[in-house]
């Protein structure tokens, strides 16, 4: 399965080695331990600090908009530079030290740019908590994985957020940095981090970000365009179904790429997500995604976690298939 180089060639990168499918099975096992998070945060953490740094000296509210769109260009660069630089410096360095089995490095360097086991740690307390009836620490639970307001959800409402975030976070979370990592390696998964982590903290419309998240909003979305279709396919496959549904309300969603694994799961599922919602006190007037019920709680959880599970396991498969087909 892995190709022996000859003297003197050299290697950047090989699909033909099993990388993506060991950071899928590292990522799966131990995902990013809470002790290491402690001890030293986690890279992505990287990425954030030194967005805030360029957002804080650049993006001043006296500066005309064009220089703050240019800052942001040149934010989203340097983030999405420092993060090829840095994963192909420890590229070159792990087949200067190991050769052959460069692979192993190259994978547990993968794998914290994966979120399978993050993702499902994060989604299940939400269930737990409803099925305890503690609705309070449903909302608490689901605060942490999305972005609008929590407080006054119902039930219902924090079980639709809860698998929202699942099936929207299946492609940025997990389809389209190993989409990256097979078509470019690890420079290529962790450039994507950088400009995903730089369109969740400065991609934004409220004036503030406008014009300096420009870049980094219209990066992500190209950088997501074929991972968010080809996880939506595949959460249709896990499901057994939903493909007339996302074919029909993928593009209802805001985003170009988000609704297309959001609508898979609603139409895997048979219910409805989305709808109204609130941010920051003000309720925006989402459309529906799905034709069936709305009325979800624990139980639609689980059965969105089980979906999930199978869907990460058929990427598993590509994974392996992808290596097998190149050796």
């Amino acid at each position: 399965m892995v190709r022996r180089r000859s003297p003197g060639s050299t290697r950047r990168w090989d699909v033909a080695d099993p990388i993506a499918l060991a950071a899928l099975a590292i990522d799966a096992a131990i995902g990013w331990p809470p002790r290491l998070y402690a001890l030293v945060g986690h890279p992505v953490g990287g990425f954030a600090r030194l967005i805030d740094a360029c957002e804080r000296r650049w993006n001043r509210p006296a500066f005309p908009h064009r220089r703050r769109r240019i800052a942001g260009v040149a934010t989203t660069a340097l983030v999405a530079g420092a993060g090829a630089g840095c994963a192909l410096g420890a590229t070159m360095m792990a087949e200067l030290a190991l050769d052959d089995r460069a692979w192993i490095a190259v994978a547990l360097l993968a794998a914290p740019g994966l979120a399978q086991r993050s993702l499902d740690d994060h989604v299940r307390p939400v269930a737990t908590a409803l099925e305890a009836g503690d609705l309070e620490a449903a909302r608490a639970a689901v605060g942490r994985i999305v972005g609008r307001d929590t407080a006054e959800l119902d039930a219902a409402g924090v079980a639709r957020a809860a698998i929202e975030s699942l099936a929207e976070s299946f492609c940025d979370g997990i389809a389209a940095p190993l989409f990256w990592l097979l078509a470019l390696g690890l420079p290529g998964l962790w450039a994507y981090k950088g400009v995903n982590t730089a369109d969740s903290m400065i991609g934004h419309r409220e004036p503030r970000w406008r014009a300096f998240g420009w870049a980094s909003a219209r990066l992500d979305d190209v950088a997501n365009f074929v991972p968010a279709r080809i996880g939506g396919a595949i959460l249709c496959l896990a499901g057994g179904g939903g493909w007339a549904v996302m074919r029909r309300d993928a593009r209802r969603h805001a985003s170009p790429n988000a609704g297309w694994t959001e609508a898979a799961m609603a139409g895997a599922l048979g219910v409805r997500l989305a709808g109204p919602v609130a941010y920051d006190g003000a309720v925006a007037n989402k459309p529906w995604i799905g034709s069936g019920r709305a009325d979800l709680g624990s139980a639609d959880i689980h059965r969105a976690l089980r979906v999930y599970r199978r869907a990460c396991l058929l990427l598993w498969v590509i994974a392996g298939g992808v290596a097998l087909a190149s050796a």
